[in-house]
């Protein structure tokens, strides 16, 4: 197992001393803070699919990547703002002791919840001048950013009393959508889908699952199975938009049913 020392940050920061400095890489030196932003979103979106792989590998080469952008982008900040990382680790580190009163102070807390929503109370004295929501990025993907949402407002007693309120709500807004539906008003059914969607979420959160992770799941499933017919039509020689739909249904059951086989007992 590692350990943990500066090692690895110093061969980090040398590296990117001499892709920086002069006689290193046009393109590095080019960059900003701005330029920098899809690089940063691609590595940690990668970062995630490693996670969901299990792959120590992968989790080593992706989370190397995503320190190398935050390294990158520490140097341009302290370029620009006179704020580097060493700023931010120690601004990172009173900021956490301050929100944790119950783990560096006398408060106290007994569970996950409690913890959550002591949280927020202590974020919400620091920034009492804003709303709630306004730590919530909008450029998050939509279902975490619903997730993040139902979190905070839940803090401060918004929220379902149970999971059976928010299956409730499941049932309620499709129900809005089907009647939205039925009257074939496009703009209704936009904006029920949209409710519909947000109280699936709030479903998941009331169950402790995260809503981002079981679409992906699905989606990874939905893939393996898609993949499935193109193999199998690639056996046969078949073009896969000549099938008829029993051919499709056929492979597609086939396909599940494999799926079901490898996921065991």
């Amino acid at each position: 197992m590692s350990t943990p020392d500066d090692t690895g940050r110093k061969a980090l920061a040398e590296t990117l001393d001499r892709l920086l400095g002069d006689g290193g890489c046009p393109w590095d030196r080019a960059q900003t803070l701005e330029s920098l932003r899809p690089y940063l979103l691609e590595e940690a979106f990668e970062l995630v699919e490693a996670i969901d792989g299990g792959r120590p590998e992968s989790f080593r080469e992706e989370l190397g990547d995503v320190l190398f952008m935050v390294e990158f982008l520490g140097r341009l900040g302290a370029r620009r703002h006179g704020v580097g990382l060493d700023d931010a680790f120690a601004a990172s580190a009173e900021k956490m002791q301050r929100r944790h009163p119950w783990v560096f102070g006398d408060a106290e807390v007994h569970d996950v919840d409690g913890s959550l929503a002591a949280w927020e109370r202590e974020k919400a004295k620091e920034k009492a001048s804003r709303g709630r929501l306004a730590g919530v990025p909008s450029a998050l993907p939509a279902l975490l950013r619903a997730t993040r949402v139902g979190e905070k407002v839940a803090a401060v007693g918004y929220d379902f009393a149970d999971a059976d309120g928010a299956r409730a709500a499941v049932r309620q807004e499709s129900a809005e959508l089907d009647a939205a539906l039925d009257a074939g008003d496009l703009d209704a059914v936009a904006h029920e889908l949209g409710d519909a969607l947000f109280a699936h979420v709030n479903l998941a959160r009331k169950l402790g699952l995260d809503a981002e992770s079981l679409l992906r799941a699905s989606l990874d499933r939905f893939r393996g199975r898609f993949e499935f017919a193109e193999a199998r039509a690639r056996e046969l020689g078949v073009d896969l938009a000549t099938l008829d739909d029993a051919t499709r249904d056929a492979w597609w059951n086939e396909a599940k049913a494999a799926q079901a086989g490898d996921a065991g007992p």
